[in-house]
């Protein structure tokens, strides 16, 4: 069984409730939204976060640490992965990404130090870690900076 193949249980999914205004919808005169007050309402109604003037728990809880608010999406390949490719090979990211090792060569690629290289290649990537060079370069290859 693929991961694509599975299908969930009949009676699973059910048809969202279409709800009419009105008493002849069948749902009465305030369409299930109770009586008065802000969810009563039409228009866009409230935060996800809100908890009825409570504290709310993404306030509560203590925070971290730093968070980029527009993160680079760094790819990262290992050293040991590179043994796929002949030697004397320029490995750059569009051939990283053509060899599935990354989702796309538009992204900085950064080259990691974990695994074994035996064959001497030219690396280039945006990135690379101290023992990922002194890998590459031990195996007689080079490793340039994009």
């Amino acid at each position: 069984m693929k991961l694509g193949e599975i299908r969930r249980p009949r009676g699973a999914v059910h048809r969202k409730k279409r709800l009419g205004l009105g008493e002849s919808s069948g749902h009465g005169k305030t369409s299930t939204r109770g009586q008065k007050g802000q969810r009563a309402r039409s228009g866009p109604g409230l935060r996800p976060e809100f908890e009825g003037g409570q504290m709310p728990l993404v306030r509560r809880i203590p925070k971290r640490g730093f968070h980029h608010v527009r993160p680079s999406p760094r790819q990262i390949v290992n050293v040991g992965l590179l043994g796929r490719f002949a030697a004397g090979t320029v490995v750059t990211p569009a051939l990283l990404e053509r060899e599935g090792l990354i989702e796309s060569a538009r992204h900085p690629v950064k080259i990691l130090g974990d695994g074994a290289l035996a064959q001497s290649l030219k690396v280039q990537a945006n990135g690379f870690s101290e023992s990922a060079k002194a890998k590459i370069t031990a195996a007689g290859g080079s490793a340039e900076l994009l």
